[in-house]
């Protein structure tokens, strides 16, 4: 089958769309959405701002686009290794410390993307606060999923408090990406992996069952 010169044009402007919306979150992850420019994108990337803005057309849509490379990438590296896990207490704890590993290995070099860009624009109403709200929330749906699906099946009890493991969770886990980038400690991240556990170990019916599986990436 021959490909035409205008799908490999389309194929193109799709790699060049990909590279520039990556290369926006690297930076935002350290300097903020609002750091994001057409010409530091063009400089960085070494193509022309015009070829930048024909993807975006705002800086408003660059850092929607920008979001949402974050996001895919969040779920490549911490939700989808989860899925494979059964559901439950186990796979609360592999999507714990895959998010412990994704912000310790710096895939975005300032450390967790949407803790960083939500402060930025926590008090700031618009498309990309309800972009990055939206982000936050589909991740805690999917912590009370599996805290839910646990209680389901008896490997939690019925009346455990969903919303406060949840809450503690994150807590945990924002509180090392934090502690890390601030402070240049590791340690904050063995620390969150031991707050974690203790805290599954506590919500199950049955410790001694669930220890064996809540080990370290």
């Amino acid at each position: 089958m021959s490909t035409s010169p205008t799908d490999g044009r389309v194929r193109k402007g799709d790699r060049t769309r990909q590279t520039i919306v990556r290369r926006a979150a690297d930076i935002a992850s350290v300097e903020g959405l609002e750091g994001l420019s057409i010409g530091r994108l063009a400089g960085d990337l070494e193509i022309s701002k015009s070829g930048v803005f024909a993807h975006f057309g705002s800086k408003e849509e660059l850092q929607l686009a920008a979001v949402g490379a974050a996001v895919d990438v969040y779920i490549e590296h911490v939700v989808t290794p989860a899925l494979a896990e059964p559901a439950g207490l186990i796979r609360l704890w592999r999507l714990a410390d895959g998010w412990i590993a994704y912000s310790r290995d710096r895939v975005f070099p300032g450390g967790c993307f949407f803790f960083n860009a939500s402060a930025e624009f926590d008090a700031r109403p618009g498309r990309v606060r309800d972009a990055l709200a939206g982000a936050w929330q589909g991740w805690r749906k999917l912590l009370i999923t599996e805290v839910e699906t646990a209680k389901a099946t008896g490997e939690a009890p019925t009346d455990l408090d969903t919303a406060q493991l949840v809450f503690e969770l994150i807590a945990f886990l924002e509180t090392a990406n934090g502690i890390s980038m601030l402070h240049d400690d590791e340690s904050a991240y063995s620390r969150a992996c031991t707050a974690i556990r203790t805290r599954l170990l506590g919500a199950a019916t049955d410790p001694t069952a669930l220890a064996p599986h809540l080990t370290d990436r």
